[in-house]
């Protein structure tokens, strides 16, 4: 081939990638969301998805002039299949970002993946305060389950409890749940006993026979997002109720998702979370009328509001990176700070974990329906696990 030809070839490459660029920057921004969309677990990812989706609709579904593509996968909460699944997003969609996350073993097994494709990731849901450690392109959204245990263990006491027993799913959110109510707890100068069960198909009566015979001031609780349902029936079912034992609980126990099912007997039962769909704000009445509306008359709970302000965080990093993602986006996402339906809230610059306000709660009916209704602010808790 002579010069001529070359040159030829070469302006015509050139035209051909010219042409190109306008299409290539219009190509959508993806986001692969992770979720256990089946399986014991399913309703932390209906819920996320579902305020996911609502945001990208309200919000115009498209950032710096490029559409928002949320692309939603199921895990089953396997964490081998999160993994799997996080590699083929970023490998072959080409997202922008991964986000979702049910639980803690699934959040760790993405991880690593996140750091190697150099990925943004983040934690709509998985509540153990080392995730956010795991990766530097991690960001949380959800809550650090010591942000919630500690405060309620000093609080507890305050209320004149002295004896707790504790009663924990066995994996690390219980673990903490387990480890930052105690502390505080005995810090006060009250006594704990703890007990852990099963993560998978958990049967709590026996459990339940142990704290009957134990005759503590107080039980406190933690289970997952989904299994305060099962708690409460067979809370109910050993006679508990009726014991005389105080029952305080994360509010995972009487989640917004299946609070009404459980009937009176969740009535008084005083928790400490940091969302409830009967959040006196004016976002979140919008919000839950919003959510609604969308899902058949579907309460939010909160992983609702986690994954909406997780796609808020997202957005907002993206049009300060005008659509670009890996590292600068991450650094785009630090120290937000905005106005969530769970009140006001931010992203710790320092350790890319939320900060947020924890509410003492308490179930009563309002206009034939329960629900978690706030009694006291507790404001703009760190995770306590990486205070200085």
């Amino acid at each position: 081939m002579n010069r001529r030809s070359l040159l030829a070839t070469g302006l015509a490459a050139l035209a051909l990638s010219a042409t190109a660029l306008p299409a290539l920057a219009q190509e959508a921004i993806k986001i692969g969301l992770i979720l256990p969309m089946t399986g014991p677990f399913a309703s932390t990812g209906k819920q996320i998805s579902a305020a996911a989706n609502l945001y990208n609709q309200q919000k115009g579904a498209a950032v710096a002039g490029r559409k928002v593509e949320i692309i939603v996968k199921d895990d089953g909460g396997v964490a081998d299949a999160t993994k799997r699944i996080a590699q083929e997003l970023i490998v072959n969609d080409h997202v922008t970002a991964i986000a979702g996350f049910g639980l803690t073993p699934l959040a760790m097994a993405a991880a690593p993946v996140a750091t190697q494709g150099q990925t943004p990731m983040v934690i709509m849901s998985a509540a153990t305060s080392i995730i956010t450690e795991r990766s530097p392109y991690i960001v949380r959204t959800a809550q650090v389950v010591p942000q919630i245990a500690a405060p309620f263990g000093t609080w507890a006491y305050k209320q004149g409890l002295r004896r707790v027993v504790t009663i924990v799913t066995d994996y690390a959110p219980g673990h903490d749940v387990e480890k930052w109510f105690s502390d505080a707890f005995k810090a006060a100068g009250g006594t704990t006993e703890n007990i852990r069960v099963p993560l998978q198909n958990p049967d709590f009566a026996p459990f339940l026979q142990r704290v009957a015979e134990m005759k503590p001031d107080a039980l406190l609780v933690f289970v997952p997002a989904g299994v305060g349902a099962t708690f409460m029936k067979q809370f109910i079912e050993r006679g508990l109720d009726k014991s005389g034992i105080r029952l305080i609980a994360t509010g995972d126990v009487t989640d917004d998702d299946i609070l009404n099912p459980m009937g009176d007997a969740a009535i008084g039962v005083v928790t400490a979370h940091h969302y409830s769909a009967a959040h006196p704000s004016a976002a979140n009445k919008a919000f839950v009328d919003a959510f609604r509306k969308a899902n058949g008359g579907m309460r939010p709970n909160y992983m609702a509001v986690h994954g909406w302000d997780g796609m808020h965080a997202l957005y907002e990093g993206l049009k300060k990176t005008n659509g670009a993602g890996g590292m600068p986006l991450v650094d785009a996402m630090k120290g937000l700070a905005w106005e969530s339906p769970r009140g006001p809230m931010s992203i710790d610059p320092e350790t890319r974990d939320i900060v947020q306000n924890v509410y003492i709660r308490k179930v009563e009916r309002v206009d034939g329906e329960l629900y978690n209704v706030e009694q006291e602010t507790i404001p703009s808790v760190k995770d306590p696990a990486k205070a200085k």
